[in-house]
């Protein structure tokens, strides 16, 4: 299982992203997406899944919305009203297990990574 992230750039404050994750050798239908970021110095925190149900973390609600296309394997982050503190690697990660979850150790599979800077 492969996963490509992209969509990462500069961006100044108040602007938008829109980050796409495509998932190569297994399909998701049933399984749970998710998108973490990791800010330098800090550790790897939960951004946004997706599954039955879809689940945010505080600080992006009202402004981040993850979507998905289960035909093309691919999820979506389009993030709006973006602030320097997103500045972060983004993460996809993918987990073959029911239930949308905020935990990184539950996700099986990770991208690379898509570097998002947002100016101020």
């Amino acid at each position: 299982v492969q996963l490509q992230a992209s969509g990462g750039g500069l961006v100044q404050a108040g602007g938008s992203l829109r980050l796409f994750c495509a998932v190569s050798g297994r399909t998701f239908r049933s399984g749970v997406m998710g998108w973490f970021r990791q800010a330098p110095g800090k550790e790897r925190e939960f951004v946004a899944a997706i599954g039955d149900s879809v689940y945010y973390a505080d600080s992006v609600k009202g402004r981040f919305t993850i979507s998905r296309d289960s035909a093309k394997n691919t999820v979506f982050l389009q993030m709006n009203s973006l602030e320097p503190g997103d500045t972060a690697v983004y993460y996809c990660a993918v987990r073959f297990s029911p239930g949308v979850t905020g935990q990184a150790t539950r996700y099986d599979y990770w991208g690379q990574g898509t570097l998002v800077t947002v100016s101020s």
